[in-house]
């Protein structure tokens, strides 16, 4: 069980934290097995059986998550004559903090959240790994500060207010974007920052680590691909490091397949995990068999069908705690259930496409490069003459895109509504908010990056925080089941932030030089092969098996105020007599519809008693 935290700061002194009482009516109490409290701090923790808190006469300490440096840290206290008590990771921490203060930070190796509290000072110090792949919200109140590991803790139904901003967002991102929230005040530490609150003060962020690219304009492929190679036989190697079962995840495609190669060098027996659907293009099962047979390695394997989906979704939904309409997130919830019956903690691929150039779509510049050749009023011209046809005419879209600069039409890999199509199924519209502006600062710092980097460094810091390590993370908690990433560590990073793009975008393919590194590894049909991942049928769904429940969901939804449900119902018709492939922008507010009727309305999951709702799983 993934260790989680929940606790409030308060300003005055002996209040009787009625803010974290509420807090603690939304959550599975019962769960909480470890406590402190003093006049200015409550922390209640779950028990996963691992000793990743601390007390010492000065401080408390609070630890979600690994450190894989560990042992050098260990080594490193230990020439400072620091004597450890426990085989505590966070003691280890706090003996660290006590000598480097915030900067402590930048010596780990890992995934993580962790508190401090200085009962001395009365200061409270909070961390946040640098890819965010551990969870930490926090919410100001009048009377001070509360934090927790999900958000649905944080949640009181009588006060929330859903963010326009956000909404917004989301109907475009298909999450919301920005370590933002839908809901106003209910706020997530953004990845690589620390949060100090003071007493009676206001709460400080400070980043310590940034996720940018360096390039090195004179690495070579004959340079490159040991390194790369090094920095991931030794990843995983530190990821393996564990006194629990561990297995892996394997999807068919070379991230999950080089992971279990190098992964089963450490375990002769390992475990792997396989989910599909019974439909022809959605599923890697056979595939995954194949390249399980051939690493030696067992596979184990699920059918999801279409009746799972509808029962389960609604739990998936609250598990997420914010609206995600990533369809991935079904497998990913059946993968976690399945493998959670035989390991503590799987191994998985997030973070390849997004430092090693693995997405289709940075390929694009390329292939629009002559709209560079144009002039200005001719591309403007263009693009005028573009709107005019109607959508899915072939070559409308080539040529939208190929005359709107980049910073203006990329968002990541999901853009589900343009601001034409929100302001016409939005009752309130509101221009102020346009998608551009959640990635415009972002476009700033990579604006002397090649088009490619910096859609990179869009999906760094935007789809793999906002949407895959949301879901991955989300998912597995559910399950009570540790996700760990090797391609999403420092070291690997480190490699990986240097690499120009004509070594990860070559021959034709994506992610160049690191099936060049791994290609002793894998399969050969695996080497090259298409990108599928954990593909989801809900466009057949949408107009076969769930066409009903989403007609049902749309009419009987709370959501009036906010949409014109007639467009949203026009679209399923359309999408069911196969006019138009509309199932992305239906699932976005299908996803939403659920999500709003379970956080926003009075008689929703997260307004009803503590007994009925599951916040630490």
């Amino acid at each position: 069980m993934a260790k989680k935290l929940y606790g409030q700061v308060d300003d005055a002194l002996d209040l009787s934290f009625e803010s974290y009482d509420k807090m603690a009516e939304n959550t599975a109490v019962d769960e909480i097995t470890d406590y402190f409290m003093d006049e200015h701090i409550k922390i209640g923790i779950t028990d996963d059986n691992q000793p990743n808190n601390f007390e010492s006469e000065q401080f408390v300490i609070v630890l979600d998550g690994n450190i894989y440096n560990i042992s050098s840290l260990k080594d490193y206290l230990e020439k400072k004559d620091v004597k450890l008590l426990t085989d505590s990771d966070a003691e280890v921490l706090l003996h660290l903090y006590t000598l480097e203060n915030e900067n402590m930070v930048r010596q780990l190796r890992g995934m993580f959240a962790i508190i401090i509290w200085d009962k001395l000072n009365q200061e409270l110090f909070a961390a946040r790994d640098s890819f965010g792949m551990k969870p930490f919200f926090y919410k100001e109140t009048e009377f001070g500060v509360l934090f927790a590991s999900t958000q649905q803790a944080l949640f009181n139904q009588n006060e929330e207010e859903l963010s326009t901003e956000a909404l917004h967002n989301y109907l475009t991102f298909q999450y919301v974007p920005n370590y933002k929230t839908a809901v106003k005040n209910i706020h997530q530490l953004k990845p690589g920052h620390i949060l100090i609150k003071k007493l009676n003060e206001k709460v400080i962020l400070q980043r310590y680590s940034h996720l940018d690219f360096q390039i090195d304009r004179n690495k070579t492929l004959e340079t490159a691909i040991p390194q790369v190679r090094y920095a991931l036989e030794e990843s995983v190697s530190e990821h393996m490091e564990s006194d629990k079962s561990i297995g892996a995840y394997l999807s068919g495609g070379i991230d999950s397949t080089s992971i279990v190669s190098l992964a089963k060098q450490h375990c002769a027996t390992l475990q792997t995990f396989t989910v599909g659907f019974q439909r022809e293009a959605y599923s890697e099962m056979e595939l995954a068999q194949e390249t399980a047979q051939e690493l030696g390695v067992t596979n184990i394997q699920k059918v999801i069908t279409p009746e799972e989906v509808v029962s389960e979704l609604p739990n998936i939904i609250w598990q997420l705690g914010d609206p995600v309409a990533d369809p991935a997130a079904i497998p990913n919830y059946f993968v976690a259930k399945e493998a959670s019956k035989y390991v503590d903690v799987v191994l998985s691929g997030e973070g390849a496409d997004e430092l090693f150039g693995g997405y289709n779509i940075y390929k694009e510049p390329q292939a629009l490069r002559i709209f560079d050749f144009l002039p200005r009023l001719l591309r403007k011209g263009l693009f005028n003459i573009s709107q005019l046809f109607p959508d899915g005419v072939k070559g409308k879209s080539y040529i939208e895109r190929g005359t709107t600069p980049l910073s203006q039409r990329y968002v990541g890999n999901a853009h589900i509504f343009n601001e034409k199509e929100k302001r016409t199924l939005l009752t309130h519209y509101n221009e102020k908010y346009p998608y551009s502006e959640a990635t415009k600062e972002l476009f700033y710092e990579v604006k002397d990056h090649d088009p490619s980097t910096q859609m990179q460094y869009i999906d760094l810091h935007t789809w793999l925080q906002g949407d895959i390590l949301t879901v991955a993370d989300r998912m597995t908690s559910a399950h009570s089941l540790e996700m760990r990433a090797p391609f999403l560590d420092k070291q690997v990073f480190d490699v990986a932030r240097t690499l120009p793009t004509h070594l990860k975008l070559q021959q034709g393919t994506t992610k160049y030089v690191l099936r060049k590194a791994v290609e002793d590894l894998v399969p050969s049909s695996v080497m090259f092969r298409r990108k599928l991942g954990f593909p989801v049928p809900i466009r057949d769904w949408l107009r076969n098996e769930l066409y009903e429940w989403a007609k049902y969901t749309i009419e009987h939804s709370s959501t009036g105020e906010l949409f014109h449900k007639q467009k949203i119902q026009a679209l399923l018709e359309d999408h069911a007599q196969q006019k138009l492939d509309h199932s992305r922008e239906l699932w976005t507010i299908l996803t939403f519809m659920i999500w709003y009727e379970m956080f926003m309305t009075p008689s929703g999951i997260a307004a009803k008693p503590k007994e009925e709702v599951i916040v630490f799983p």
